[in-house]
């Protein structure tokens, strides 16, 4: 299309061919017959006056034509806005409605132009308004009808007058959401449910509970099934299966497993108490992979000692019980049996690793020593990576003077160490924690013995895993393999041994807590084989500013609600694990206290907690929602945030947990009162039927 200039062309672009043949035939005819030239002439020149008034008219008839369409764009445009199916509004840079289409105002009651504000109505700020920030972001709104509606926006910017001006698409997602959420209430979950010591309980329960104590566990947990609307499946006579929806599992979150406690009230006959280990495998995009994340769960709830529920959403895990204290397994087989195994690898290993976690404490010096000493009855070459601390000073000391083990440091440990090796890890079983993570890659037949209970970071593929939560410490599993690898009569050296015992009594408070008829075997066995008590407790000395800061941890303690005592020690000091660790025990001697957590710094101005109970607390799941791990009654963590900001978090989060254990006592209270009152009324109705 030609561009329009100041005069219009004489001919139209399309006749120019049509004149120019006429103009040459005319001169040729004029050359020959002059008179008919000059009528040809003549006649050309009317033919141009009316190709170019024909011309003009058709061009102003395109020109109104295009007028006509602008004309008619305009209104249609307006029209598709004011009328358009979808709700949209005008804002101005201070989110003020300037302009809104009838399907908005139907969703709002007293809107006004120029008045209401879009932060009023959709709790939506100016800022938030923009395509990037409302990027798959749902606002949910109470329209007219007082029911929710849900809709996705889009910005467009307004081109008027008003500056900053944006328009609103709103697009309404309220049939797709709900269909979304009821696909999401409707995937199956599936649960796998384990009765703890099982064959304990029914070995030490009388005779005439022996018949009945299975159908009773089973009966509880077919009657929560019916509650929860679950198909129920029997697995073998100690394990189950159950499968709900997701919305199911909600509210069974919400209500915290209440069968966790319902199944303490079934009388064993014994002295064992009845639990139960739940796994839960739920969001997974296959029944099959729903499946493995239960297997999942039920493994860590296992190995994190039992008497709880673990629930797997995806990557996701949490955790719900875990009251009871773990119950001492009375047979040795899987020592031996584990013992047995590890003498076969060290005899198969050219060398030998052996490491704990890092700042390590007795217990894990003792059991690296045991297991040195293992190892080095059947001639190996052991190297020990440990990285010294405070904890272990003078045994520590001792052995360098011996003159017998090889200690080595991280990065040596490195530099000679060989896949074909075997690698020991003892008293950890999480990777970020032992004396040297690197290693872990570097050699392929690992070794793990650990008594803490599990937690989701765990040494992945070892050859060899002895993980038992029952046990008081990492030193006594390794005393009782020892008895059951040993050639010599005499194949332990006293300080071997007085470092296990010391390991034992150090996790166990001095047989304070945590201890059953195992752990005094293997420290009787200790004792035997020469460790001296006496020297043992010379490990735990300390000197006089020690014991001055643990008076000045004690005496500034506050007590929270539910007698839990808080403490810190806002000061650096490279000995700080231990300080906090004895300050800890110290604070649970006082009277009516049931827990203690000490907080101190480090010389990195990492903030280290410890956290002790006397059992009916559990400071392993306020130590985990914290970032850190532990037991039932010993725990710990690390921070990184200034004292006072760490210490408010540690308030706040043990008086959740103390609150939410006050709510759960008092809804089990309740169902067991509802229960008792139901059974009254069976009974009452029972004789008066029979009456």
């Amino acid at each position: 299309m030609e561009k329009k200039s100041g005069r219009k062309p004489f001919l139209s672009v399309n006749s120019k061919p049509d004149i120019i043949v006429m103009l040459v035939i005319t001169l040729l005819l004029a050359v020959e017959r002059p008179v008919l030239g000059l009528v040809g002439l003549a006649l050309v020149l009317v033919a141009m006056l009316i190709n170019l008034k024909t011309s003009n008219n058709n061009s102003r008839a395109f020109s109104e034509f295009l007028d006509d369409i602008a004309s008619d764009m305009d209104e249609t445009i307006s029209c598709s806005v004011i009328y358009n199916p979808l709700p949209l509004c005008i804002i101005d840079g201070n989110g003020t409605i300037m302009w809104y289409n009838g399907k908005f105002g139907d969703l709002f009651d007293d809107l006004k132009a120029g008045e209401s504000n879009i932060y009023d109505i959709t709790g939506v700020k100016i800022h938030e308004l923009s395509n990037e920030a409302l990027k798959d972001k749902t606002i949910t709104i109470k329209s007219k009808q007082s029911r929710q509606r849900n809709f996705r926006i889009t910005s467009s910017e307004a081109h008027n007058n008003c500056q900053n001006s944006r328009m609103l698409h709103w697009f309404e997602t309220t049939a797709m959401d709900q269909i979304k959420e009821k696909y999401r209430d409707e995937r199956i979950c599936i649960a796998y449910i384990n009765v703890d010591n099982y064959d304990d309980i029914i070995a030490s329960a009388p005779d005439e509970r022996k018949a009945s104590f299975g159908a009773d566990i089973e009966k509880e947990i077919r009657m929560w099934a019916t509650k929860c609307q679950a198909g129920f499946l029997r697995m073998g006579k100690a394990k189950y299966a159950m499968i709900f929806d997701f919305r199911t599992l909600e509210n069974i979150e919400t209500n915290k497993f209440p069968i966790l406690d319902e199944i303490h009230e079934v009388e064993t006959g014994g002295d064992i108490p009845a639990s139960l280990s739940i796994g839960v495998g739920a969001a997974g995009k296959t029944p099959a992979q729903t499946e493995e994340y239960a297997t999942a769960a039920l493994e860590l709830s296992l190995g994190r000692g039992g008497d709880q529920a673990v629930v797997k959403k995806g990557s996701n895990f949490e955790y719900y019980g875990g009251k009871l204290q773990t119950v001492e397994k009375r047979n040795k087989g899987k020592s031996r049996i584990v013992a047995l195994a590890l003498r076969q690898l060290i005899d198969q290993a050219p060398n030998i690793f052996v490491m704990g976690h890092s700042m390590p404490d007795m217990d894990a010096f003792g059991a690296s020593l045991g297991i040195a000493r293992m190892a080095k009855n059947r001639g190996k070459t052991v190297n020990i990576v440990i990285d010294r601390s405070d904890a272990i000073t003078m045994p520590y000391e001792m052995a360098e003077k011996e003159n017998s083990y090889n200690f080595i440091n991280e990065e040596y440990a490195k530099s000679i160490a060989a896949k074909e090796d075997l690698l020991i890890v003892v008293d950890t079983h999480k990777p970020s924690l032992t004396a040297c993570p690197d290693l872990l890659d570097i050699i392929e037949k690992v070794v793990v013995i650990d008594h803490h209970r599990r937690g989701e970071e765990i040494i992945q593929n070892p050859i060899l895993i002895h993980l038992e939560p029952y046990a008081s410490s990492a030193s006594e599993l390794v005393t009782e393999m020892f008895q059951y690898v040993a050639t010599e009569k005499k194949s332990i050296g006293k300080l071997e041994a007085e470092a296990l015992l010391a390991g034992i009594a150090v996790d166990t408070k001095n047989f304070s807590v945590k201890t059953g008829v195992r752990t005094f075997d293997a420290a009787s066995w200790l004792r035997r084989q020469g460790a001296d008590t006496a020297q043992v407790r010379q490990f735990f000395q300390i000197d006089i500013g020690m014991f001055q800061k643990e008076a000045q941890i004690i005496s500034q303690a506050v007590v929270l609600p539910g007698n839990v005592a808080v403490s810190y020690l806002d000061e650096p000091r490279h000995n700080i694990s231990v300080l906090i660790s004895m300050a800890a025990d110290s604070l649970l001697n006082i009277r009516d206290m049931r827990a203690s957590i000490v907080l101190g710094q480090d010389m990195d101005h990492r903030i280290r907690v410890s956290a002790r109970s006397l059992g009916d607390i559990n400071v392993q799941r306020i130590m985990e929602e914290l970032g850190g791990g532990g037991h039932l009654t010993m725990a710990g963590t690390q921070l990184d945030m200034p004292m006072q900001e760490a210490l408010d978090r540690v308030k706040a989060v043990t008086t959740a947990f103390l609150q939410e254990e006050e709510n759960r006592k008092l809804q089990v209270k309740q169902a067991q009162e509802k229960k008792s009152e139901t059974k009254r009324l069976q009974m009452q109705a029972e004789n008066k039927n029979e009456s």
